[in-house]
This record gives structure tokens, C-alpha cells and sequence, in this order.
């Protein structure tokens, strides 16, 4: 499986992880909502996130790390709002920033999870030929 695509799928099940698991964030029960906004945050975190995380750089090292989840919760508010901008229908209620902190860890942990599951078996399949 390419890697875009392991990436794309593992942020799907992600969102839907943090759409199930909080009542502060509600999306549309299609399933294409869920992808496009993967792909939106697939696209947000991968453009935006080398360029914050080097000019956030002595920050970041001063709170030993913690302020990254500032970022993560920042990336995850503008990919809902892009994805709103767009029609895809993400809601993250009041307050948003502590739903949109929550979202961007629940997010993290499930799609690191699921990435890391996607590369196992692909590493298994290519010990098998």
C-alpha cells in the first residue's frame, strides 16, 4: 500500500475515533466527509506542520515538548475549518479550543496506531515474496 494512502486511511479512522469518541465534535455520517477531511488534514499537517514546528522550535523545547500539542490542536481546528470552507461539515462546539485539543490527541494516538498496524503488514507481505 503507498504510503500516502496508509497515511490517508489511518487520519480517517482517526477522525472517526474522535467524531465517535467526543460529544464536542460532530460530523456527517457519510463516509466521504470522513475521507475528505482526512485528506484535508493529511494536506494541513503536511504542509503546515515542518514550517510551525521550526519557528516554534525554542518553544517547543522550553515546555519540553507540551507546546507541539498546542500545534496539533491548531492543525486540527484549521482542517476543520478548510473542511468547512469546502462543505465537508466538521462542527467542533464550545468550547473549541479544549474539543479541538482533545480531537487533535484522539486523532494522533489512533491514526499513529493504525499507521503503525498498515506497516507491519506491509512489512509482512514483502518477507512473504
Amino acid at each position: 500500500m503507498p504510503k500516502f494512502i496508509a497515511h490517508w486511511l489511518a487520519d480517517a479512522v482517526g477522525i472517526a475515533a474522535a467524531v465517535y469518541l467526543l460529544p464536542g465534535i460532530e460530523l456527517g455520517t457519510k463516509l466521504s466527509s470522513i475521507l475528505w477531511l482526512a485528506f484535508i488534514f493529511g494536506l494541513v499537517n503536511g504542509i503546515l506542520r515542518p514550517i510551525m514546528k521550526v519557528f516554534t522550535f525554542p518553544i517547543i523545547v522550553l515546555t519540553l515538548g507540551l507546546f507541539s500539542l498546542v500545534l496539533n490542536t491548531f492543525l486540527f481546528w484549521l482542517s476543520n475549518t478548510i473542511g468547512n470552507g469546502f462543505g465537508v461539515g466538521l462542527h467542533i462546539a464550545n468550547p473549541v479550543f479544549w474539543n479541538a485539543f482533545l480531537g487533535g490527541i484522539v486523532v494522533s494516538i489512533v491514526s499513529t496506531i493504525v499507521a503503525s498496524i498498515l506497516k507491519d503488514d506491509d512489512k509482512k507481505k514483502k518477507k512473504r515474496h
